[in-house]
């Protein structure tokens, strides 16, 4: 489709149409409402540079998950501004009522963790965030994200060992506690 978008680039549309959601969806987890004007960035510029596509995967999302990853770097500040706000939602501020009560308890325990593990987040490498959310975010395979971010898969293996390390790090105190107490929103001391 991208290819034929070269001498009809009307084509071009049936990719937007196809990728834009989840383009969206992985620009909006990142920087709220900015994800609009960059999900049109990332579209303008897969246009223009759609001649210099390498087909190196199956499908034309992780191309375009790289695109959007590179304008993120211009829009580092608006993420972590994002990620530390949402730090400090507390879990009853943003509670959404819960239909299927099978699923109230993960709610509440997602809730509840909704502000440490966008701080953990916060508290990463930019480069380090980037492939851990392409990897939890967009279920990228290790290839891929080295395609995204153009960089070697030894260096996406040793980004993605010192975010997790660090993330479970930062949530550990609090995992454990729930754990204990059987409440993840419970911060008494068990013993």
């Amino acid at each position: 489709m991208l290819r034929a978008s070269l001498t009809d680039p009307g084509r071009f549309a049936v990719l937007f149409d196809r990728h834009a959601a989840t383009v969206h969806r992985y620009l909006a987890r990142r920087v709220g409402d900015l994800a609009d004007d960059l999900l049109s960035e990332t579209f303008l510029v897969a246009f223009r540079r759609r001649a210099d596509y390498q087909q190196v995967h199956a499908e034309v999302r992780p191309w375009l998950l790289g695109i959007a990853t590179h304008l993120l770097r211009s829009h580092r500040r608006s993420e972590e501004r994002r990620l530390r706000a949402l730090a400090r939602i507390r879990p009853d501020d943003d509670a959404t009522p819960a239909v299927d009560l099978d699923a109230l308890s993960d709610r509440i325990a997602a809730a509840a963790l909704r502000g440490p593990i966008a701080a953990a987040l916060a508290a990463l490498k930019p480069a380090d965030r980037d492939a851990l959310v392409l990897l939890a975010w967009e279920q990228l395979t290790y290839e891929e994200i080295a395609a995204v971010l153009d960089v070697p898969i030894g260096t996406v293996r040793s980004r993605l060992h010192r975010a997790r390390r660090q993330t479970r790090s930062a949530l550990s105190p609090l995992l454990h506690q729930s754990l204990a107490t059987g409440d993840p929103t419970s911060t008494e001391d068990p013993s």
